[in-house]
């Protein structure tokens, strides 16, 4: 899958004409002289095509969008504290930090848009943080042990209509319940357990479960679909004491 990053300079210099040709890929637009794309257009998903103009964007099937709108994924990573040191500029998925040029250090992040899952291993692998709009000037911000971090990928946002529906046992059996709002604690919702074996997740965004109550512990970002037990979401087990959902995208 295609993203963009630059080691050394942001994405926000890039200059806002792009009327020679560009791609667009996971909300990233693309410069033409980066790859070679077709002249005057931009290809994108499902045969869709918009013209590259700067100040907007015209989409041909579903209305208009937006220049700001298209580029609308953008996460900043940052070696020292504080935002010093070498950086990354990512919008859209990267499996590997180490392949952009980039050591897996990272002790600071500026999400600029959209929300973002990071793994502490490459191939979006290992532990998960979920990182929303906002900046991190060290890793204990987004719950972090370790400076070290391998990928990430933006957190799909699908509409506003929160619903997900959780299950004592694997492959949606046993008790169940309904939220669709953020919860801190299962139990004192009368959830008598401290564990999920199954979910499914109804709504248009993306949930986040934790391990231990008030939203601490390991954490596992869901988006929409059915998970029939707790290794869909990549858990080492079923324990969940507290869900949210995410919502600060912009």
């Amino acid at each position: 899958m295609d993203c963009w990053s630059s080691a050394g300079s942001s994405f926000r210099e890039t200059s806002p004409c792009f009327d020679l040709g560009a791609r667009l890929s996971w909300g990233c637009l693309l410069p033409k002289n980066l790859q070679h794309w077709s002249e005057g257009s931009l290809a994108l998903e499902e045969g869709l095509r918009l013209q590259g103009m700067a100040g907007g964007a015209q989409l041909g099937r579903d209305g208009v969008k937006t220049f700001a709108q298209i580029t609308s994924t953008i996460i900043t990573l940052y070696e020292g504290r504080c935002f010093t040191g070498r950086k990354l500029d990512i919008c859209g998925s990267c499996n590997s930090f180490q392949d952009q040029g980039f050591l897996n250090r990272v002790n600071s992040i500026c999400v600029q848009s959209g929300a973002w899952v990071c793994f502490d291993h490459p191939d979006f692998r290992g532990q998960q943080y979920i990182l929303e709009h906002g900046e991190y000037p060290d890793f204990y911000r987004w719950n972090g042990r370790s400076d070290h971090l391998g990928s990430c990928r933006p957190i799909g946002m699908h509409g506003e209509h929160y619903r997900i529906e959780i299950f004592e046992g694997s492959h949606f059996r046993g008790p169940s319940m309904e939220l669709t709002e953020d919860c801190s604690f299962l139990q004192g919702q009368g959830w008598d357990k401290t564990c999920i074996n199954a979910l499914k997740v109804y709504g248009d965004g993306a949930w986040v479960l934790y391990e231990e109550p008030n939203y601490r512990g390991r954490m596992y970002v869901v988006e929409r679909g059915e998970f029939s037990s707790f290794n869909e979401w990549q858990a080492r087990s079923a324990s969940v004491q507290s869900i949210r959902r995410v919502v600060n995208y912009f």
